[in-house]
């Protein structure tokens, strides 16, 4: 059987990479969010709100099970906010701990508890990070997330560092999906321009018909991480650089 473990399954790309996954034979898919919106007889649901962090630590142990019949597990990191959008200096803090709460201490745990629960099997096992292109450039209103993005990629780059010090044979990838035709992609296109500068770049990008739907990005996913990883395959990738 292969495992898959996707955070934010309800909507968006989370949705469409569970249901990629499940179409495929052989697949479990235990979805990660708030709310349940798939039904398939292997789909299971893990309730969590990612901003409760005490929540999720003493939850782990429902999203990590001994899994001894696993013929792959793979984690992927999907979940994520943009946050309030608005110029630093003129946020609440509480929205800075409330995006790097959902962006990265919970990724964090979950690979972590990941490394720890499997680290050891002899099945292939992957660990997908969602990142930006917001990681490697600096966005006006987007403080917290390019931040946040930014941090995932460095983490995921450390930790596959170490398993290839210890050998471990696991896979630990940051991808930049691209701008993929999301909830999160209304909410920016609703911000105010004072706000954030580009917002009439990302009305063009919806207007003009430039956005990723969900559907196709997760069927590229899905082709790239049940393959092996190609030779000097870097850590943090983009979608366009996907087989």
């Amino acid at each position: 059987m292969h495992y898959y473990i996707i955070t934010g399954a309800s909507r968006g790309l989370g949705k469409a990479l569970a249901e990629q996954a499940l179409a495929r034979p052989d697949t479990t898919v235990l979805g990660v969010s708030r709310h349940a919106t798939i039904e398939h007889p292997r789909y299971h649901h893990q309730p969590l709100d990612f901003s409760d962090v005490v929540a999720v630590e003493n939850n782990l142990h429902k999203v990590f099970t001994a899994r001894p019949d696993a013929s792959s597990i793979t984690l992927i990191n999907n979940a994520a906010v943009v946050g309030d959008i608005g110029y630093i200096g003129e946020h609440q803090n509480e929205h800075f701990e409330f995006v790097f709460d959902v962006n990265v201490i919970v990724p964090a745990m979950l690979m972590n508890t990941f490394l720890s629960a499997y680290g050891n099997l002899g099945c292939p096992r992957t660990v997908l990070n969602i990142s930006s292109g917001a990681a490697q450039r600096p966005v006006d209103g987007w403080g917290a997330y390019c931040a946040s993005k930014a941090a995932l990629d460095m983490l995921s780059q450390v930790a596959q560092h170490e398993q290839e010090l210890r050998g471990t044979g696991v896979r630990i990838r940051s991808l930049a999906p691209g701008i993929v035709d999301t909830e999160m992609q209304e909410q920016i296109r609703s911000s105010d321009e004072r706000q954030f500068s580009q917002v009439a770049r990302f009305e063009a990008y919806h207007r003009e018909g430039h956005l990723a739907q969900p559907q196709e990005v997760a069927q590229r996913i899905m082709r790239w991480i049940t393959q092996p990883a190609a030779a000097q395959e870097p850590v943090v990738l983009r979608i366009d650089t996907l087989p």
